[in-house]
């Protein structure tokens, strides 16, 4: 398996997921690769892969962002621990959906639990990453960010 071909599936099975998860019109730009480290400002969520995809994934977004997706999806709007929790579980389903996703194109591939990171963090410690920038219409932008290893 070569790892421009399992990006493009882990790429792909994003979309998949984000579209399948998040119950709005969702406008999925183009990929985009970096090799320096990531800073999320306001809150965000790192969800670890295991198996023949090893990496991370981390889902950040504006706090208001994640309140109105929460709104959407559960009818009232979310702030606090809630809010908190609620970043977490989002993050779980995307990650979730992702696993089954590309299991589904014959990848092995587990997640950690979820870690929610509020305030200004900077993420290192991968050789490259792939943004992925996401806008919901009257709701906002999240941005996925996929560091991924091939196992050997």
């Amino acid at each position: 398996m070569t790892l421009t071909k399992s990006v493009t599936d882990i790429l792909n099975g994003t979309i998949e997921s984000v579209k399948a998860v998040l119950p709005f019109e969702v406008t999925v730009e183009k990929p985009s690769l970096f090799t320096q480290s990531f800073t999320q400002h306001s809150i965000g969520v790192l969800i670890g892969m295991t198996g023949d995809v090893r990496g991370r994934v981390i889902i950040e977004g504006e706090e208001k962002t994640f309140g109105k997706i929460g709104e959407g999806m559960f009818g009232m709007f979310l702030e606090g621990e809630m809010l908190e929790s609620f970043a977490g579980e989002l993050g779980n389903m995307l990650a979730g959906n992702l696993s089954t996703t590309i299991s589904q194109r014959g990848f092995e591939m587990d997640i950690t639990p979820p870690t929610v990171l509020i305030g200004q963090t900077k993420v290192y410690g991968f050789d490259r990453a792939f943004r992925l920038p996401i806008h919901m219409n009257n709701i906002g932008s999240l941005e996925i960010i996929l560091a991924v290893e091939v196992a050997a």
